[in-house]
């Protein structure tokens, strides 16, 4: 089976970290148990082959951080790694100075790595970044080698007060056709900063799946805005897949730096490339999706 790679040119990820591609490859799904060894060693080589060359982890996705070291530590300098720590770390209390040292210690060791080109203080609120010696300790590491860059990962007036911090050099957030508030807001500043910017959750956890509201379901609040904002409408218009439309919008938006997708399917993932490829959407388009939620917007906050 014939492979194309990812085409399009490498970005910057911020200060501190070099370039990073603008699809970038959420490394959630490879650490249940659901999937293999052998599966998940072959779908993070793919990703990697494929100019893919953004990994996004953290403590919290099962046997994820282990997996990458077993399957990509030979080729540590083709990707950037990017990880997540502040908790779940044996014999630490969370959100301590002492279990973010240890956390990025141990990260280090299960991805067999010398260095996290990345490490994100994971959705904590600005009542945790306050608390003495937090980022002290993070920035620490910065200082001895074992991370490139620090940043946050987060929503909202937490991530507003994060950026206002001035010390981080990366953010996570979500950036979907159902999730723009950050747009006009954190994005810019992000710019201003010269912060790199992550772009979670780019397809909006696939709400299009369902044809009645999913109650209870993780994508529940993103379902009813897709149907307030009448998105059926703009993507018949537009004549393209509803992941298409959903990945195309995320990942060029200005100033996203990665927009990072998670699968367990080789398909997907190859799915996925092309139609980053296929570029940003027309002008025309895009205007719709940021009208369809600027109109509709019903202080729609970003979801955690």
């Amino acid at each position: 089976m014939h492979f194309v790679p990812l085409q399009t040119p490498q970005r910057s990820l911020g200060k501190g970290v070099s370039t990073s591609s603008a699809l970038g490859f959420g490394a959630g799904h490879i650490g249940g148990t659901q999937m293999t060894e052998q599966e998940a060693g072959t779908l993070l080589n793919r990703a990697v082959d494929l100019g893919v060359t953004l990994i996004d982890t953290a403590r919290g996705y099962g046997m994820s951080e282990e997996r990458i070291g077993r399957h990509l530590s030979y080729r540590r300098k083709d990707f950037v790694l990017v990880s997540k720590c502040g908790y779940s770390v044996p014999g630490y209390e969370d959100w301590t100075p002492e279990s973010i040292r240890a956390g990025v210690d141990m990260a280090l060791r299960l991805m067999r790595t010398e260095y996290i080109d990345v490490m994100l203080l994971h959705s904590c609120p600005r009542t945790t970044l306050d608390k003495p010696g937090l980022i002290d300790a993070l920035e620490e590491t910065v200082r001895t080698g074992k991370v490139l860059a620090i940043g946050y990962s987060g929503e909202n007036e937490d991530l507003e007060y994060a950026l206002s911090l001035k010390r981080f050099s990366v953010i996570e957030t979500s950036v979907n056709l159902f999730d723009q508030r950050g747009i006009g807001s954190i994005l810019p500043v992000a710019r201003e900063q010269n912060i790199g910017v992550i772009a979670k959750r780019p397809l909006g956890n696939a709400p299009w799946r369902f044809a009645e509201r999913p109650l209870g379901d993780y994508c529940e609040p993103y379902w009813e805005r897709m149907n307030t904002m009448q998105m059926s409408k703009i993507v018949e218009q537009s004549g393209l897949a509803w992941d298409e439309l959903a990945l195309r919008f995320s990942t060029f938006t200005e100033d996203v730096s990665t927009a990072i997708v998670g699968t367990s399917s080789t398909a997907n993932l190859q799915r996925n490339v092309e139609m980053v490829n296929k570029g940003a959407l027309s002008e025309e388009i895009v205007q719709q999706i940021r009208t369809a939620f600027t109109t509709h917007d019903h202080n729609w906050i970003g979801q955690i």
